[in-house]
């Protein structure tokens, strides 16, 4: 039996409620849709007492499958205005679902103005006064917060960007080893977790008696099935596992599609300086507690996460990935990983999403606050923002009100959101995905990199964005990494037989696309609600008229036809 646990921070209140029946195969995104559009007021403010934030593990939390552990977190919005779902990897939901969860539902705002931690265990389920933590960082406030509940908890916290309600401030989730650095970062989450006065979420599977499997013999052969696949696949051991999301650098500034100086090209002269072998040959050559490879959850075998040394061998961040490379990196001019890796740093301690400060500091370098390329001065600005002063609050509100305030007519967002790190006009299919997306600039909502399409073509991108929304859509509601379906090869059911195995009941390929295309059509129902409409699923004005210099391109997808990526039939 699964359980959603309601946290009333208004009457300081735990309940609960056991699944219904018909919940045993929503988790997620497609939870997290659902008791959005049946509880919430989408007219609500997002940092006011009417907006929940929602903690859901997919369907086969718990496990040790590879790659089935990631948690979305979601609420409304306060950088969109919209429906948000962010999810990440790490041990929120692998503990969640050994202890039964199917989802932590925080409601209302505490009467006073303290700061609390819920604590959850087998046993109860409890608030906690988080006492000496209030405006400490990420990284500190996870060590203390071991030392006082244990070194194997599970810890999903916000920093003082997220206390102090900053709209790019995200929700770090603690990994295998404890390290606070999979962050649920994207818009603005964090504020919204603030708002309730919640700083950590700690959760204890010490007596936990692990997720109830109905055909435990079937489940173990289609896992074992998937390891085998994973550890026999020669494209993921030569490049995520050894370069890690890295590797992306080379292919997207080849397609001219690597943001660079402020998305005002697609190709970085310094890209070899800031690649996936570079990236390698750094952590290889300095040793120390430098690793390529590395887990990000329990029981991944794809292991493309990593661990960054400085020259003294001593950690800078744990993982540098491609989308913080590209905002942080070529977006800004930066050509060099160190330098990444202390921003990186600063961005996690400080609890702010690596995308949207990256698109933050590169409209303020428009601005002439700061050169491109300045890395010194990147780093004083996220300084700034650490000292709250009035620039730092800028900073932290990412690219939108930054560029705004700053009188930047170039602003790489949509709904607010900065576009993660491919340029729309050498991906189109992605600039689909960014313009209609029901959350904004989002690669994860609707990735076509690998789409089979000429990119830079007009054609057939409407299409590959739609399959790619419902493709994500269905990790995102289970709970998977969406690599894992490049590692099996899209043979999506062998996690419908995991699901049936799991649950007890048969799942197809055909039940989890019905599944994300009901997710999506309730996230859009619910923008709807919240006031959005047609108008608002289009890019930036600048993408349709400037050229993309790196590809001669603009994006050129004709409006009318984006209009049906979310008709299903």
């Amino acid at each position: 039996m699964y359980r959603i646990i309601r946290i009333d921070l208004n009457e300081k209140r735990v309940q609960s409620e056991v699944c219904k029946p018909e919940l045993d195969v929503i988790g997620g995104r497609a939870l997290i849709s659902k008791i959005m559009l049946e509880e919430i007021e989408p007219t609500c403010d997002p940092l006011g007492p009417r907006n929940k934030l929602i903690f859901a593990a997919g369907v086969l939390a718990g496990t040790t499958v590879s790659c089935v552990n990631r948690i979305s977190i979601g609420g409304k919005s306060p950088l969109t205005g919209t429906i948000k779902e962010s999810n990440a990897g790490g041990t929120t939901a692998y503990k969640m679902g050994r202890l039964g969860i199917r989802a932590l539902v925080f409601e209302g705002i505490p009467r006073d103005d303290k700061l609390y931690i819920l604590y959850v265990s087998e046993e109860k389920t409890e608030l906690i006064e988080a006492d000496g933590l209030e405006g400490m960082g990420v990284y500190d406030s996870a060590k203390e917060l071991r030392r006082r509940f244990g070194d194997k908890v599970g810890i999903a916290l916000i920093g003082p960007a997220g206390e102090k309600m900053r709209l790019a401030s995200g929700i770090a989730n603690t990994d295998n080893e404890g390290i606070p650095s999979r962050y649920s970062a994207r818009g603005g989450l964090g504020a919204v977790m603030g708002s309730k006065k919640i700083k950590a979420v700690v959760i204890d599977d010490r007596n936990a008696k692990g997720p109830f499997i109905a055909n435990e013999e079937q489940f173990r052969k289609v896992r074992d099935t998937i390891s085998d696949i994973i550890i026999n696949n020669e494209q993921i051991a030569n490049s995520y596992t050894k370069f890690g999301t890295a590797n992306l650098v080379n292919l997207t500034n080849s397609m001219g599609a690597l943001p660079t100086r402020n998305f005002s090209t697609g190709s970085f002269e310094g890209a070899e300086e800031i690649n996936g072998q570079k990236l390698y040959d750094l952590i290889t050559e300095r040793k120390g507690e430098g690793k390529p490879s590395h887990a990000c959850m329990p029981g991944c075998l794809i292991r493309c996460s990593n661990v960054f040394p400085g020259e003294d061998g001593k950690t800078i961040v744990s993982p540098i990935e491609y989308e913080t490379i590209g905002l942080l990196g070529s977006n800004c001019g930066i050509a060099c990983l160190d330098t990444i890796g202390r921003l990186n740093y600063l961005c996690n301690d400080i609890g702010l999403d690596t995308i949207e400060i990256g698109g933050a500091i590169g409209v303020a370098m428009e601005a002439g606050v700061i050169s491109f390329g300045d890395g010194e001065g990147a780093v004083n600005l996220l300084e700034e923002v650490k000292k709250d002063t009035y620039l730092g609050k800028l900073i932290a509100s990412g690219a939108t009100l930054t560029g705004k305030v700053l009188g930047v007519n170039r602003i790489p967002a949509t709904k607010g959101q900065t576009l993660a790190a491919y340029d729309p006009r050498a991906i189109k299919g992605l600039g689909v995905t960014y313009a209609t997306s029901t959350m904004g600039g989002d690669h994860t909502a609707g990735q076509t990199l690998r789409a089979p399409v000429d990119h830079r073509k007009p054609e057939g991108q409407v299409e590959a964005s739609k399959n790619a929304q419902i493709s994500n859509a269905i990790h995102d509601c289970i709970g998977t990494c969406f690599f894992v379906g490049g590692a099996i090869k899209g043979d999506l059911q062998l996690l419908g037989d995991l699901i049936g195995s799991m649950t007890g009941k048969p799942c197809r390929v055909e039940d989890m696309k019905e599944l994300a295309k009901a997710t999506l059509l309730r996230e859009k129902q619910f923008n709807t609600r919240a006031g959005f409409n047609e108008g608002d699923d289009m890019l930036p004005e600048f993408f349709y008229y400037e050229e993309n210099p790196a590809t001669g391109t603009v994006f050129d997808v004709d409006r009318e036809e984006m209009k049906l990526v979310h008709k299903f039939e």
